[in-house]
């Protein structure tokens, strides 16, 4: 669900990349004060490459001729917390954008808004968070998880469907888009909210301190290494071996775009496309991940990201302290 450039205005692009950087920033402010934080930080790099990892392992969608992908959202709230998810999946997103030219540069703030803010800040705290706090149990755990990825995905698509529209500058019709989009993604949807139960469930089983700790927002006081190496080995073998094997099937929106438009391709020429399209090509030094390796570089790149945001923000909490 990664938008590209060719839908959005440069106002839309700007208004919502400022709303996106807002919500990073108060991310950030409150992650500061998490008791939690230096747990946090090992568990922020290896999420940050594993749903990486996962976003490259497009699945069919049968009888569609199309595909989707994790988002990873939802799975990093429960994991992490709000917060710490957001800065994790923004961390993604930037480094898909600039290295991969997955997304367009102008689109960033846009698929930060719909697949880190919608999943953190509304399918979070008011579906998932409600539903499992009354009794965690793997059951409660698995359909709350599956309930609030799936509203959530429903909830970023309508978004590329209304910031599209409020662009006005991509020739889409707006009753057929959202009649292709909101579908598809509710079947993406479910295999996202099949697998992020079946994360959950896994994890709940063998530390169940993590569920609890990202619900209270309490400290891990046990040690986390047994679940980052988990979580390191199993994006090594996605990004290295499974995602050779991933759909080749458009995703979601690239699919609804071709059915809307009957196939024809989007193309917005102006100087602020020119220039940001201009600095995403000398940026992507593997564009459309033309390298068998790309996702090993991708993750390793995502690790060091979210892993350095996650002690900078622990720095700055220590410097306020002894301010």
């Amino acid at each position: 669900m990664h938008m590209a450039d060719a839908l959005l205005s440069a106002e839309v692009g700007g208004i919502v990349a400022v709303v996106g950087a807002g919500a990073i920033g108060y991310s950030a402010s409150k992650l500061k004060r998490a008791k939690n934080i230096d747990r946090l930080i090992p568990l922020m790099g290896v999420m940050g490459a594993f749903v990486f990892a996962g976003q490259m392992l497009n699945f069919t969608i049968p009888g569609t001729g199309s595909s989707g992908h994790i988002g990873g959202g939802l799975l990093l709230s429960a994991l992490l917390g709000p917060y710490a998810a957001l800065i994790t999946i923004a961390s993604i997103l930037v480094v898909q954008c600039l290295f991969f030219a997955d997304g367009g540069l102008l689109a960033l703030g846009c698929n930060i808004f719909n697949m880190g803010v919608i999943p953190a800040f509304i399918a979070y705290p008011l579906i998932y968070k409600p539903l499992v706090s009354r009794s965690v149990n793997v059951r409660r755990l698995s359909i709350a998880s599956f309930i609030a990825v799936v509203v959530g995905l429903q909830l970023g698509a309508f978004g590329v469907v209304l910031e599209t529209s409020a662009s006005r500058i991509a020739e889409l019709p707006l009753v057929a888009f959202v009649l292709l989009m909101q579908p598809i993604h509710l079947a993406i949807g479910v295999g996202e909210g099949l697998a992020t139960a079946a994360v959950l469930s896994f994890i709940y089983g063998s530390r169940p301190e993590l569920i609890f700790a990202s619900l209270d927002n309490k400290e891990v006081n046990i040690p986390v290494r047994g679940v980052v190496v988990a979580l390191a080995v199993a994006a090594v073998l996605m990004a290295g071996g499974l995602s050779l094997v991933a759909s080749q099937y458009p995703d979601g929106l690239e699919w609804a775009i071709e059915r809307s438009t009957g196939g024809s391709d989007i193309e917005v020429a102006g100087p602020v496309h020119s220039l940001v399209a201009n600095v995403q090509a000398k940026s992507a030094f593997m564009p459309d991940y033309d390298s068998k390796f790309a996702g090993i570089v991708g993750g390793l790149i995502t690790l060091v990201l979210a892993t350095s945001a996650g002690l900078v923000i622990a720095r700055l909490a220590r410097w306020h302290k002894k301010v």
